[in-house]
């Protein structure tokens, strides 16, 4: 038995749990893909005239947070 580094419960396994595995490489993932989204997207020029000002202020933000890092 030992500890999940995950979720710090006790594993039946001496590995960490399956699903704790999964979630933190989602959550990755996840992280990967919102700090990709600015170059997905060319926020300048004709497109940034057909987004909203809700959608444009999200952009802005994650790219200056993407800057900052």
């Amino acid at each position: 038995m030992k500890i999940c580094s995950v979720c710090n419960r006790v594993s039946a396994t001496d590995e960490d749990h399956t699903d704790c595995v999964q979630m933190r490489r989602v959550d990755m993932e996840d992280e990967n893909f919102k700090n990709g989204i600015p170059e997905r997207i060319d926020i300048s020029g004709k497109g940034r005239q057909n987004l909203g000002v809700e959608i444009r202020a999200v952009l802005e933000h994650l790219a200056r947070e993407k800057e900052s890092d």
